[in-house]
């Protein structure tokens, strides 16, 4: 019963669409357009904890990689086809440009990485209009992904799930080594080195 409620919403999302739209929705869906977004968030981070941003950087390169890499892993467990390969709606989808991607869609690689990308970098940064607009950003990318026709809305609510908890555990895995390692150590310690505890 959920997953046909999953495609109705579906349709009902992917139906509602114009040439501007597609265009709109097909450049922010790319990830090399949010190349400086992730460049001006890293070196703010520099800015602001200093010697301790290499260790941060490693904990956002863990968090990246585990993002990327357990959406895949979803999409191998589950083996849910994308809309745009299901042959009961593959007719009636909208698909803009022809790319489907590949044949599993749940759950969305976009999502989890966009939510890891999101929920990490506004628990370091604690800004209210940093928070709300990263947010807005993460999910503006994750309806893209069903404008386009390439998830389920399920496929990328629990894609950004995934990808919150994630970016969630790797920030307080870095205050946990931030408290019983780093807080030692003379070298990381200058002034607003580190955040405060969750």
């Amino acid at each position: 019963m959920l997953e046909r409620f999953d495609q109705q919403l579906f349709l009902f999302i992917n139906s509602s669409n114009s040439p501007f739209f597609d265009h709109f929705m097909y450049a922010i869906s790319g990830r090399l357009i949010w190349v400086p977004l992730y460049l001006a968030i890293l070196i703010y981070l520099g800015i602001k904890y200093k010697r301790k941003f290499l260790i941060i950087l490693i904990f956002i390169i863990l968090a990246a990689t585990l993002a990327d890499q357990s959406s895949v892993i979803v999409k191998n467990i589950f083996h849910r086809l994308r809309p745009c390969h299901e042959p009961s709606i593959i007719g009636i989808v909208h698909l803009v440009n022809g790319e489907c991607g590949g044949v599993y869609g749940f759950v969305s690689s976009h999502a989890t990485n966009c939510f890891d990308v999101a929920l990490l970098s506004l628990l370091f940064i604690k800004k209210r209009w940093y928070t709300i607009s990263i947010i807005f950003w993460a999910g503006i990318i994750g309806y893209s992904r069903i404008y386009l026709g390439v998830h389920y809305p399920g496929d990328v609510i629990c894609g950004s799930f995934l990808g919150a908890f994630i970016g969630w555990s790797m920030y307080n895995l870095y205050i946990l080594t931030d408290n019983i390692i780093l807080m030692d150590k003379p070298y990381f310690n200058s002034q607003n080195n580190h955040p405060p505890n969750p």
